[in-house]
């Protein structure tokens, strides 16, 4: 079976470091299909985790997707037309 496209997965607000899982698992990036098994990854600092909140805050600043501080940090698709 295969994964919602990235779009899907972010329609609603999701924690930076889920977002950030899945981002990668949508790039092909061979994580856990669990993300409590990787979830170390988003959580210490390290050039995997980073870069990829670095991409989710690009992404934001793009304005592909939102971003809120409260309750947490979250993430998701912007639902604005794009042309």
């Amino acid at each position: 079976m295969s994964e919602p496209p990235f779009s899907d997965a972010t329609d609603q607000w999701v924690d930076w470091d889920v977002a950030a899982w899945l981002l990668a698992r949508a790039i092909g990036v061979p994580l856990p299909s669990e993300f409590w098994a990787c979830k170390g990854t988003f959580w210490t600092d390290n050039p995997m985790g980073n870069g990829l909140h670095d991409a989710l805050l690009a992404l934001y600043r793009a304005g592909i997707l939102d971003r809120r501080d409260e309750p947490d940090e979250q993430f998701r698709w912007n639902l604005s037309d794009f042309s």
